[in-house]
């Protein structure tokens, strides 16, 4: 059953089109007249949250520690969609450009919902509704992107992100020496297709074909078609006309 290795890299490219979304935010500090100060690019990892706020709360040594805002996404659950199920007699097919003669085939794939988390981490509340407000008017829920599923095979799918709900958490309480996080949780799902490996299968190039007698089940006549150039070739034959 699992004989023969493939990788189509079906999750690490969903990642990377998930944390493409969220790469260039940013946040502008202005003063009381409105001016910029300052424009932040946030930062965006794909890591648990609990690990960015242990270097945040880094007390002990300032200089690993790091600075807010931040957002940090991982995958958090996979399950089977069976209302997404494709027949499992679909198949897809593309000819080998470096072997006109060789057809690459492709069966039907399992689609999977993929929950993402994606964490706002601030110090100060402004700066993570900031955040928040260049997300939420593009996902009403969802927002479709078009992916390329199997690059060897040109397949691509327009596969929609939903966001299915925000959180807040705001750690306000403790002495001094903690510092206050503000963290905005968002929740999404997307659905990822998963192949099985490319596989292949000649071009017919001789076919026989044997006309027998209804009544003695004798071959009366054979027919012969050879295809020896490479331009696919179809003939046919009305032998209900036939003399």
């Amino acid at each position: 059953m699992f004989e023969t290795h493939f990788y189509n890299s079906s999750t690490r490219r969903a990642v990377s089109v998930f944390g493409s979304l969220f790469n260039d935010l940013s946040v502008v500090k202005t003063d009381s007249a409105g001016k910029v100060l300052n424009k932040i690019q946030v930062p965006l990892s794909y890591s648990p949250r609990q690990k960015i706020l242990a270097r945040v709360n880094n007390i002990t040594d300032p200089k690993m520690a790091i600075k807010l805002p931040r957002m940090a996404f991982e995958i958090t659950d996979m399950t089977y969609d069976p209302q997404a199920k494709i027949n499992k007699m679909k198949k897809f097919t593309k000819v080998d450009v470096t072997n006109t003669l060789v057809l690459k085939t492709l069966n039907a794939p399992a689609v999977y919902k993929v929950g993402f988390e994606l964490n706002i981490m601030s110090k100060a509340q402004d700066d993570a509704l900031q955040i928040l407000e260049q997300i939420l008017p593009l996902f009403q829920p969802e927002y479709t992107v078009t992916i390329t599923d199997i690059p060897d095979m040109s397949i691509k799918s327009d596969i929609p992100i939903v966001l299915s709900g925000v959180s807040l958490n705001d750690d306000y309480e403790g002495d001094f020496l903690t510092n206050r996080t503000i963290i905005y949780t968002l929740t999404f799902e997307m659905r990822i297709k998963y192949y099985q490996g490319i596989g292949s299968s000649e071009k017919i190039l001789y076919t026989d074909v044997y006309y027998k007698d209804s009544d003695s089940e004798q071959n009366i006549e054979k027919q012969s078609i050879t295809d020896s150039s490479s331009v696919p070739y179809t003939e046919t034959i009305d032998f209900f006309n036939e003399p």
